[in-house]
This record gives C-alpha cells, structure tokens and sequence, in this order.
C-alpha cells in the first residue's frame, strides 16, 4: 500500500471511526444480530449454525477438522459440539482408528435441519441490500485479507 501523509495520518489516529478493527467488529455483531432471529426457529446460535454448516457439507469430521475449517481451537469447540450432541444433532465418538480422535457425525434429525435451515442465508441476503456481485466480492476482500493476517501471526 502506498503511504501519503493523509494515509499516514488516518493509520496512527486513535479515533474508534478510522479503525479497520472496530469497522470489521461491529459489521460481525450487526450480522449476528440478524442471524439471531433467523437461526431461533431451528434453535441453533450462529457458532452452532456454522459447525451444522460444515458437517452438512462433510458429513461426518474429527472435531480438529472442524476447528481448522471453523478457525477455532477444540476448547471453544468441544463445549459447542457437547450442546449439540446433547439435543440430538449430532453424534461424537472417538476414532476406532485413533482414539484421540473424536468423529463428530450428524444424526437423523440433525440432516433434516439442514432442509428447515435453507431460509437462512436467503434471509441474510436480503438483510445486506448488496448484489450477489457486490456480497462475492466483499467475501473475497475479508478472506485475503484473513488470510495476510494469519500470516502476519
């Protein structure tokens, strides 16, 4: 990036409105908000409805998997996995293969909420009034930009 005196300027302001962090921020708790009434009707929390996204599209995943695919550590993820497991979405067991592996699977009735679950994302769709053109390309920014910071790490 090529640094003008403004450039420099707007970096080192402490203001809350010229901070990239607090835009990302608060642009992911007003999605939750709109994920929230979206995801009550099929009694999942956004985190829940992310990992019953990607065991839709596996079927079945060691919970390390999970967590690259999600970017979280088994910490945050195991007590997640436990509700789930707990109101019969999904089902854990460790790997005849490798016993400190746990295969987290979706049972019967966690497949059939993948149907009721369809309405979501076209719910979300409408909630951003951005093209499918203009929702590609900002997903394509935020994902390059993950991507420069985790290499940043």
């Amino acid at each position: 990036m090529e640094t003008t005196p403004a450039t420099t300027e707007a970096l080192n302001t402490p203001r809350l409105d010229a901070q990239l962090c607090f835009a990302l921020y608060s642009a992911s708790l007003a999605m939750n908000k709109v994920y929230r009434p979206l995801l009550k009707p099929l009694d999942l929390t956004y985190p829940q409805y992310l990992v019953m996204m990607v065991l839709w599209e596996h079927g079945s995943l060691t919970v390390s998997e999970i967590g690259q695919r999600l970017f979280l550590d088994s910490a945050t993820l195991t007590p997640l996995l436990k509700r789930l497991e707990a109101s019969g979405r999904v089902r854990r067991q460790r790997s005849q293969e490798d016993e400190r592996q746990v295969q987290v699977s979706l049972t019967d009735a966690g497949r059939a909420l993948e149907a009721k679950a369809a309405e979501v994302q076209h719910g979300v769709f409408c909630a951003t009034h951005c093209s499918v053109d203009e929702l590609r390309h900002l997903k394509s920014l935020l994902e390059h930009l993950r991507g420069d910071l985790a290499a940043a790490q």
